[in-house]
């Protein structure tokens, strides 16, 4: 069932019902058919589409923002930031994305021309998590609608008013079934991807949710891009700027209540200065107080549901049960709601779930060490490898430890940070494939070659 189940409060708000297995049949079956006017639209009538989406969702955005903090609990401020990233995404698709999809000439041997075309390889489907609704939606959106592709559109169960906000959006702006909302239900999906008219999917979810949706496609051979989540280092090294590496770890792990792919999961700490950091770093944590997330005062938000904030608590009574040192919070608060504080913990050893596992909540991870080798072993000790960051004032050796982190995207004195323009991924667990920038549109294309004598 799809419903919106308020976080603060845990009262069901409205509830509805999955599609039909006819339903869910004719809304693939109607993208096939759009996908070829649509992918002969010139390039330059997509593009306005997506400029005219960019608009919206600035003519929206308190619309737009309150639904996010109703639907997941992210604090309102927060979520008119969201809202802002998502348009400036399809703004940017429509005014630097013709631009990217320029023929490349290529240099050949021989006599003769050759040259590379990027173009679409028709319907698409993504499934979309709750923790960045519109965010999400657009970076698989905006690319793919570009390009020529039609979309289908699967979103958390948790999110369906976010979901419908979105297709209204693009039901004002494309032509008829070029996007489209899907409430549908897992062997509803499982159907969609073995369908020869579906050519692609994207998902953002889980590494479980990964393994699934990747063995779907790799068994009808269909293209897939999977963002399945991190658990980022960020290394705090002897010569770092420890006001600056402080604000940042805080900021990384407390904003959307940690609920966010590329947030600071763990904290590694040299030796010489890790008793200076914890110091700040817990005086920082506190000032993160719990609150209503509709208050513009507030910046933890609750967790997405009662159950992920479960999730959490667990994983940090495990921890505690094993010995490891817990500085701050880790209490569930009583009263209705998903609230769980800013947490702290040290002395984490391999036996504990949260020395390996990713901890999709504000719980910030400190591991003190005594070289920057050791420092490199740890940060890439994870089976994920999505981001991470380094923080010290000696920038050969802020250079040396990033080159040697085994992650898609690396911060350097910052916080891995989202753009419309550069790329966002990671390797092993974390995933495969890249979106945003040229990337995100290189995913689901036909990087076609014309040969002439």
């Amino acid at each position: 069932m799809y419903a919106t189940v308020d976080p603060a409060t845990g009262s069901v708000v409205r509830e509805f019902p999955p599609l039909t297995n006819a339903d869910a049949g004719h809304a693939l079956a109607a993208a096939a058919t759009a996908y070829r006017t649509w992918s002969a639209t010139p390039l330059a009538e997509r593009a306005a589409v997506l400029a005219r989406m960019a608009a919206l969702h600035r003519d929206r955005a308190e619309e737009l923002a309150a639904l996010t903090t109703l639907e997941m609990g992210k604090p309102i401020v927060q979520a008119r930031s969201e809202v802002e990233l998502a348009a400036s995404i399809y703004e940017y698709y429509a005014t630097s994305g013709p631009g990217l999809l320029k023929d490349e000439v290529l240099d050949i041997a021989g006599s003769g021309q050759a040259l590379v075309r990027t173009v679409p390889i028709g319907p698409l489907l993504g499934i979309m998590p709750w923790n960045f609704p519109l965010y999400q939606a657009a970076r698989f959106i905006a690319p793919n609608l570009l390009l020529g592709n039609t979309v289908l559109l699967k979103h958390a169960p948790n999110c369906p008013q976010t979901s419908l906000a979105i297709e209204a959006i693009a039901a004002e702006t494309a032509p008829d079934d070029v996007y489209q909302n899907l409430f549908a239900t897992h062997e509803q999906i499982a159907t969609m991807i073995a369908s020869p008219l579906l050519r692609g999917v994207s998902l953002t979810g889980s590494e479980r949710a990964g393994r699934v949706i990747g063995a779907l496609a790799g068994g009808h051979l269909k293209k897939c891009v999977l963002e399945l989540g991190g658990s980022d280092p960020l290394i705090v090294l002897p010569q770092a700027d420890l006001e600056q590496a402080v604000s940042a770890a805080a900021i990384g792990r407390f904003w959307n209540a940690g609920q966010v792919c590329t947030s600071m999961k763990r904290a590694i700490v040299a030796e010489p200065v890790w008793d200076e950091f914890v110091t700040r770093f817990l005086e920082e944590a506190a000032t993160w107080h719990t609150g209503d997330p509709s208050d513009e005062a507030t910046r933890l938000g609750p967790l997405s549901s009662v159950a992920a904030r479960e999730q959490v608590a667990e994983q940090v009574r495990d921890a505690v049960t094993k010995g490891a040192k817990l500085h701050l919070g880790g209490e569930v608060p009583k009263g209705a709601g998903a609230y769980y504080p800013a947490t702290v913990l040290s002395d984490v050893t391999p036996e504990m779930r949260v020395y390996h596992e990713e901890v999709f909540g504000p719980v910030a991870v400190l591991h003190r060490v005594d070289s920057t080798d050791a420092a490199i072993d740890l940060a890439n000790s994870s089976p994920y490898g999505l981001g991470g960051a380094v923080f010290s004032e000696n920038a050969a050796e802020a250079e040396y430890v990033a080159n040697r982190l085994d992650v898609g995207m690396v911060g350097l004195n910052m916080l891995v940070r989202s753009s419309p323009e550069m790329p966002f991924g990671g390797v092993k667990n974390s995933g495969v494939g890249r979106e945003l920038g040229r990337f995100g549109l290189d995913e689901f294309a036909n990087k076609k070659l014309f040969r002439t004598p």
